[in-house]
C-alpha cells in the first residue's frame, strides 16, 4: 500500500493531468511527458466526447455549424462538472451545461435546452432497460373494453417550442402560441418514434399510466366527466379511436390478461 504522501501526489498528478486533457489551450502541460504524446492522448479523448454528442445531438451539431460546434464542445468538456462519470451519461451532463449557460445569461437560441432534452430523449428511451417482454398483458386485447396495459416504453413530453420541427432552416426564437405535446414510443422490434399528440390525449394518457383495474372506456368516460363533457358523443368516439391508435403504435401493449 502507498505512504500517504506517495497517494496524494499520485492524485495531484491525475487531477493535473486531468485538467490538461480537458483544457489543453489553457492548463500547462505535465513535467517529464513528451508533448507529442499529451497532444495524442487530449485529441483521443476530446474526439470520443464530441463523437459522441455529435451522435446523441445531431440536430444542434448542424445548427452550430463545423467550426462553432467543436467549440460549443470544447467549452462544454473545458467548464462542466459532471455529475457521473458513466460515459453514456454524458449527454444528460450536455443538457445540464446548457442549463448553466442559459442561467448564466448565454446568448444560446431559446429553444436550445428544450431541443437538447428532446434528442436526449430518444437516445435515453432506446437505451432504457425496461422489457416489455416480461409485462403480463394479451397484446389482442381490446384497449376500449379491456384493461389497457400501457407500455413503460412510451414518454408523453411536452415543450414551449416545436423541438420535432427545429432545423437549419427552422429557428424560432419565440414559444409557440399552444404547447408541443409527443408521445415517444419505441415498440417491439425497438424502433423509436413519436406521436403528435394534443392536450385530451395527453389527460387520457397520464390516466391509463395510472390506471390497474378501470376499462379505457371507463377511463375515457371519467376524463370526460372531470372535462364536463360527459355527454359528447364526437369526443367520446375520439378518445375511442385515440385507444386504438395508442395500441396499432404500440403505447397500449395490450390489455390485463
Amino acid at each position: 500500500m502507498p505512504a500517504p504522501a506517495e497517494a496524494g501526489r499520485t492524485r495531484a498528478l491525475q487531477y493535473r493531468f486531468s485538467d490538461y486533457l480537458r483544457d489543453p489551450e489553457k492548463v500547462a502541460p505535465l513535467e517529464g511527458i513528451e508533448q507529442r504524446r499529451l497532444d495524442l492522448y487530449a485529441e483521443l479523448v476530446f474526439n470520443n466526447v464530441e463523437g459522441l454528442l455529435t451522435s446523441n445531438f445531431p440536430v444542434i451539431s448542424r445548427l452550430y455549424g463545423e467550426e462553432a460546434w467543436l467549440r460549443f464542445v470544447r467549452e462544454f468538456f473545458a467548464e462542466h462538472q459532471s455529475r457521473t462519470p458513466l460515459f453514456l451519461e454524458i449527454g444528460r451532463e450536455f443538457q445540464r451545461y446548457i442549463e448553466e449557460r442559459m442561467e448564466r445569461g448565454a446568448d444560446d437560441p431559446p429553444f436550445l435546452l428544450e431541443l437538447a432534452h428532446y434528442e436526449w430523449a430518444e437516445l435515453a428511451l432506446s437505451i432504457d432497460e425496461n422489457d416489455i417482454a416480461t409485462i403480463a398483458h394479451d397484446p389482442d386485447g381490446d384497449p376500449v373494453h379491456g384493461v389497457p396495459v400501457f407500455s413503460p416504453l412510451a414518454w408523453p413530453l411536452g415543450y414551449r417550442f416545436p423541438v420535432h420541427h427545429i432545423g437549419p432552416e427552422f429557428r424560432p426564437q419565440e414559444p409557440s402560441e399552444n404547447p408541443t405535446l409527443l408521445l415517444l414510443v419505441r415498440d417491439r422490434s425497438d424502433t423509436v418514434s413519436f406521436i403528435e399528440i394534443n392536450p385530451l390525449t395527453t389527460l387520457l394518457i397520464q390516466r391509463l399510466q395510472e390506471n390497474v383495474k378501470n376499462t379505457g372506456l371507463e377511463c375515457l368516460q371519467a376524463l370526460l366527466i372531470d372535462m364536463g363533457s360527459p355527454d359528447d358523443p364526437a369526443m367520446l368516439q375520439g378518445g375511442m379511436a385515440v385507444l386504438h391508435h395508442l395500441k396499432e403504435r404500440e403505447a397500449i401493449l395490450g390489455t390485463v390478461p
